[in-house]
């Protein structure tokens, strides 16, 4: 199983970006579906995650600026950043609970991407 992420970058404060990320591999359901972030020094914090009912939950940080949504049939979950902080820079990590074929269920996690928010 595979988590692959897009969409980060560098944008000024105020701006937006979108991040994508899409689990593939031998899966045959997935539960929760999310984001978290770590900046320098700090420890990984939830940002958001979405369950299969569309349940979301968002940290308090981010709550009405950042919108996270998914696509079960397409195994994709996006996370929308709207008026972004310089306090929002970090390594932005997708995270998947993926119940296998005939293998339990695992915790997955992407890559990472960078976000950058200049003042």
């Amino acid at each position: 199983v595979q988590l692959v992420e897009s969409g980060g970058g560098l944008v000024q404060a105020g701006g937006s970006l979108r991040l994508s990320c899409t689990a593939s591999g031998s899966i045959f359901s997935i539960n929760i579906m999310g984001w978290y972030r770590q900046a320098p020094g700090k420890q990984r914090e939830l940002v958001a995650d979405i369950n299969r009912s569309g349940i979301t939950n968002y940290a308090d940080a981010v709550k009405g600026r950042f919108s996270i949504s998914r696509d079960i049939n397409k195994n994709t979950v996006t996370l929308q950043m709207n008026n972004l902080k310089p306090e929002d820079t970090a390594v932005y990590y997708c995270n998947a609970y993926i119940e296998l074929e005939r293998a339990g269920a695992y915790d997955y996690w992407g890559q990472g991407t960078q976000v950058t928010v200049s003042s």
